[in-house]
């Protein structure tokens, strides 16, 4: 059986790397793809991994700790028989250095589009701006990266309009309110079912699946009808409490804006509205909620002209803004679960 590996710091993956790896399982019986991770890297190497092991699910991939210099071909040569227990037939590089580092393990060296001819990008330049290097990158990455904007607000103030039309404008995906669904799903004539606090828990996380599930077909820039934070303020409504279990399901997630549709527009009745009363309140408990939170966030107020142009300065400000490697906490690191396949969300793109 021939044995190859595939070695760098794929931070982050990218498809010059998917290039790498696809050359390299042509001409092996097995390949070790090796993430090298380095205390401090912003994007962790598990992540990393995780990415890789979707993009290639034939490979083996695995996690080092990055504790030599770059240069020390000897070493790094030493490091991998360790790590692997035997030494590769090939290893396949887009790098000068591959030739040494082969030469000290006692195997041979293929050298892969080493001047970038086939995918011209690089790790460097996608760190610098993802977006202007969307291309290059795969769904999972891209859902890493892209720019997530949030529209929430009270009962019948145009957030999912809002959404509609920003989603259409940047030509992108929008994340409907499962919540909404959810509750017509409630609806049952002559009955009232009330409400249950594990509800507001199946909300919030159903809306984060979905949630990451269109990130990774988003243009840049994901439009969002409501999030899991708006979720435990309508816990409170409806449960006269905050929950904590409800509030774990946005801890950690990340978001560039939010928008707060304001309550200066008339109030429409469609049967699963609680009133017109009630808009203040709540409109009052968002904005005290995002400054609480220091969640950047602008109120949308006027007429749906003034609102869109509002809001798309903003987006197109954030859009135009260097991209950076954004660290959300809860990221997860095993298989992916969505319960919703992208098939069926595709109508929201």
């Amino acid at each position: 059986m021939k044995r190859g590996i595939v070695i760098g710091k794929f931070y982050p993956p990218h498809k010059g790397h998917s290039y790498l790896i696809d050359s390299a399982m042509t001409s092996v019986d097995k390949l070790t793809v090796i993430v090298c991770d380095k205390k401090g890297q912003l994007i962790p190497g598990q992540l990393r991994a995780k990415w890789l092991k979707e993009m290639h699910p034939a490979a083996e991939v695995i996690v080092i700790d990055d504790i030599l210099a770059d240069d020390d071909s000897k070493g790094w040569a030493e490091y991998t028989i360790r790590t692997l227990g035997y030494v590769p037939d090939v290893v396949f590089t887009s790098e000068d250095y591959g030739d040494s580092y082969a030469k000290h393990m006692g195997c041979l060296h293929v050298l892969v589009d080493k001047d970038r001819k086939k995918v011209p990008i690089s790790a460097t330049k996608i760190r610098e701006n993802p977006l202007d290097n969307w291309q290059y990158l795969s769904p999972s990455v891209r859902a890493y990266f892209a720019k997530r904007v949030v529209v929430l607000g009270a009962e019948s103030t145009g957030t999912t309009t809002t959404a509609k039309l920003l989603a259409e404008h940047y030509k992108t995906c929008w994340v409907p309110e499962f919540g909404r669904t959810y509750s017509e799903g409630k609806m049952v004539v002559g009955a009232n079912l009330g409400w249950q606090s594990e509800e507001f828990s199946f909300i919030a996380n159903e809306q984060n699946r979905m949630e990451d599930e269109l990130a990774r077909a988003c243009n840049k820039i994901l439009i969002c009808d409501t999030d899991s934070f708006a979720t435990t303020l309508w816990h409170e409504r409806y449960m006269g409490y905050m929950s904590s279990e409800v509030a774990a399901f946005s801890n950690g997630r990340q978001y560039e804006h939010y928008f707060l549709t304001d309550v200066d527009i008339p109030f429409v009745q469609d049967g699963l509205r609680d009133g017109e009363h009630i808009r203040k309140d709540m409109h009052r408990r968002f904005v005290d909620e995002l400054e609480k939170n220091n969640k950047p966030y602008t109120i949308l107020s006027g007429s749906i002209e003034d609102r869109m142009k509002k809001a798309y300065q903003v987006c197109d400000a954030l859009l135009k803004s260097q991209g950076h490697i954004m660290t959300p906490k809860n990221i997860p690191l095993g298989e992916n679960n969505f319960s919703t396949p992208l098939h069926l969300l595709s109508k929201f793109c």
